[in-house]
């Protein structure tokens, strides 16, 4: 009773059970860092967020927020790299085809690891509204 939401106050999310739960997490962390973007996504509906819109935004967010998701997303490469590499020790199977195993992972552009774009910040927004339709 009379107890609110607290502004700056960290609201506890459940997990969404998304085996990149961690990286969409942090991704908007990052982006809502932004005023320009956090204004974006508050005032966005729905379908703006869907059909990428919002991931055009993108480029107007400052130099220091797209560092932070460059980082985020080698990050996130380096951990599914992991994940493959301990599948093909689990099979020992020689002639794996690596990039065929990454396109299994639809919430980030696998052809470029190192910097954070538009089009991974759309599938992100994609893989996951596809996941919750």
């Amino acid at each position: 009773k009379g107890e609110g939401h607290v502004e700056g106050e960290k609201v506890e999310n459940p997990d969404t059970g998304l085996y990149y739960d961690e990286y969409l997490r942090q991704v908007i962390d990052v982006l809502e860092t932004d005023k320009h973007f956090r204004e974006k996504l508050q005032t966005a509906d729905i379908e703006e967020i869907k059909s990428g819109k919002l991931s055009r935004e993108l480029d107007l967010v400052s130099h220091h927020v797209r560092t932070r998701l460059d980082e985020l997303k080698r990050q996130e490469v380096a951990r599914l790299r992991m994940l493959i590499k301990a599948k093909m020790d689990s099979v020992q199977d020689t002639g794996i085809d690596h990039q065929a195993l990454l396109k299994q992972f639809e919430h980030l552009n696998h052809q470029n690891p190192d910097t954070f774009e538009p089009k991974d910040l759309d599938m992100l927004i994609k893989a996951v509204s596809t996941r919750y339709k």
